[in-house]
């Protein structure tokens, strides 16, 4: 596994943001447990709200601004069960 890892879901042929692999395995994992906690308290204070406008285009952007921290925490994982199974 390379040290720098992109984050995936850029279409870009050079990636900016990077995760690096040799962080400590807790860092790796707050950092993804953050991001998702993020999304899920914000799904849920969503789904309890009544007055939010169900217009399909904001929630296709909000859609979108979720799935960035969420796929993010979900790169961040990955990187933590590589590093958990080469321990085995």
């Amino acid at each position: 596994m390379a040290r720098y890892m992109p984050i995936t879901g850029i279409d870009c042929t050079v990636p900016s943001l990077l995760i690096d692999t040799e962080a400590p395995v807790d860092v790796l994992h707050d950092t993804a447990a953050y991001r998702i906690r993020t999304v899920t308290q914000l799904l849920e204070t969503l789904s309890l709200d009544e007055g939010i406008s169900r217009d399909a285009l904001l929630l296709r952007d909000f859609a979108r601004v979720l799935a960035i921290p969420l796929r993010d925490g979900c790169d961040l994982l990955d990187v933590v069960a590589r590093r958990l199974q080469a321990q085995v």
